[in-house]
């Protein structure tokens, strides 16, 4: 374990000039309150820059000035146009991710050496997901539908932009969050206000100059920074908003789903999870070990998805817990900033109270720590937010770490006897976000696939994602999908028309 804090790092550009502000029509402002909150490195403690505290006339300002763009010059942007732009944002993400990569190393933790699985050394996936958007633009239409009416009478349908969005994104994947909606708001021809998890808001930030470099019109993307109690809240009850997209807990979206109410607005709500990660007794333990392992561990569990219910086949459950402790014993943990890092900190403080008070609990409910259990207060990582990863055994499924979401490096490895059980089990919750699979066996993969009950299964993989394939839960995990052609259809209305041509 060690310590990095380059001097570059410190010294960045963007961490410079006083307080970040808000953007709002194309500028940046103070928060009408003057208020100012900190924004804290989870690997130090330390303070990197103070943010703008947005508030409820911040928001006003915000959606005024969203909605004057998507009435003015944004509605009026020919396809190809906004098309362009987004390929222009892709190209500015892609020659900045490694700022926007150290960005999200010293605000929120994440390890400056981890990639997405599946993504190409260099390649810069955000910039993927806003290319496949990209090509949407120009392919956004309705259908002429048959009708039985007996006469002469065309009826077809178009589709338009719902209008002004409210996104409120979450702290654990920065970038990747916010160009999840950024993406399929512009293509869809929406305007949008953008608040950021006050514990992550560099890299929002980061996104809204390079959109303003890149030539969006003024108040096409606006971003306030600030509490969810108060910036969050506002946008969510805001009469003038027509959708909001939310990422986060499933309590907080209970919450938006009430003061979304006042005008029904829509919403879409990618939420919690507590996902089943399911080990056969055929699968290849070379491959499930470290996959169900980073299935857990990879963002130091922060991660809405995580296969944190690890259910294994009793005849090979006494091997995997070895074998999965070992692996976790050597995962290195250490500042964000190092290389060599492949587990970093805790987003903050609370999310440090949160976990260790988990561990706590296990210890009360019987649990056994096959690996971690503790924080990790060792002299050059005291000062950080960091939690070892931990395998907790001698588990039932009605212990409180079973069944409600730590999102923290806590795996729960539960032993089962048959795929009936397990299957019953894994469904066993209220959750349904995801839910993974290892075995040889083609037709267990297939049924587990069907009969799990969550929005993605992964077969002899965890995590994967591609811009192309919808993601998003059932149940207590949320409402609508991100990516595919199916987030695109978040954001937009269906129109009827009827001509009568006699």
């Amino acid at each position: 374990m060690s310590t990095l804090t380059p001097p570059d790092a410190v010294a960045l550009p963007f961490l410079g000039g006083g307080p970040r502000r808000l953007l709002i029509g194309g500028e940046w402002n103070e928060a009408a309150s003057g208020r100012t909150f900190p924004s804290i490195n989870p690997s130090t403690g330390e303070t990197l820059t103070e943010l703008a505290e947005g508030g409820a006339e911040d928001v006003n300002r915000a959606v005024a000035a969203a909605r004057a763009a998507f009435e003015g010059p944004w509605r009026r942007m020919l396809p190809s146009e906004r098309q362009d732009l987004i390929w222009a944002f892709a190209d500015a993400v892609t020659a900045h991710q490694e700022e926007l990569k150290l960005l999200e190393a010293l605000d929120m933790g994440a390890p400056i050496g981890r990639r997405r699985p599946g993504t190409k050394p260099g390649s810069s996936w955000e910039a993927g997901v806003l290319r496949y958007f990209a090509g949407w633009v120009t392919k956004i239409h309705g259908e002429t539908i048959p009708n039985s009416i007996p006469r002469q009478v065309l009826s077809y349908t178009l589709k338009e932009p719902i209008g002004v969005v409210a996104a409120i994104v979450p702290w654990n994947r920065p970038v990747s969050n916010a160009i999840w909606k950024i993406a399929p708001v512009l293509a869809a021809g929406c305007t949008m206000v953008l608040k950021p998890a006050e514990e992550a808001s560099l890299a929002a930030l980061r996104l809204g100059e390079l959109l303003t470099e890149v030539g969006i019109p003024p108040g096409v993307v606006n971003i306030v920074t600030g509490p969810g109690e108060t910036a969050g809240a506002a946008l969510s009850a805001h009469p003038d908003v027509d959708k909001v997209a939310f990422t986060g807990s499933t309590t907080t979206g209970q919450h938006i789903v009430r003061a979304a109410a006042g005008n029904l607005k829509r919403v879409s709500l990618e939420l919690g999870g507590k996902s089943p990660d399911v080990v056969f007794a055929d699968a290849d333990l070379d491959r499930a070990v470290p996959g169900a392992a980073m299935a857990v561990f990879t963002n130091s569990g922060q991660i809405c998805c995580a296969g944190t219910r690890i259910f294994v086949e009793r005849s090979i459950h006494d091997e995997f817990v070895e074998r999965i402790a070992t692996f976790a014993a050597n995962l290195q943990v250490g500042n964000s900033l190092d290389p060599k890092t492949r587990i970093g900190p805790l987003v903050s403080a609370e999310q440090l109270e949160r976990v260790v008070g988990y561990l706590d609990l296990s210890r009360e409910e019987g649990a056994r720590a096959a690996a971690g259990g503790a924080r990790i207060e060792t002299d050059d990582l005291a000062r950080g937010y960091f939690v070892a990863p931990t395998v907790l055994t001698d588990m039932h499924d009605e212990m409180r770490v079973v069944r409600e979401e730590i999102f923290g490096p806590v795996a729960c490895v539960l032993p089962f006897d048959s795929i009936e059980e397990v299957t019953a089990r894994s469904n066993d919750t209220e959750f349904g976000l995801a839910g993974g699979v290892w075995t040889r066996d083609i037709g267990k993969a297939h049924r587990m696939a069907r009969d799990l009950r969550a929005g993605t299964v992964w077969v002899n993989n965890f995590n994967l994602m591609d811009p192309a394939v919808p993601f998003g839960g059932y149940k207590a995990s949320g409402w609508g999908r991100e990516m595919g052609h199916q987030a695109l259809d978040e954001y937009l209305n269906v129109k009827s028309v009827w001509i009568d041509t006699a």
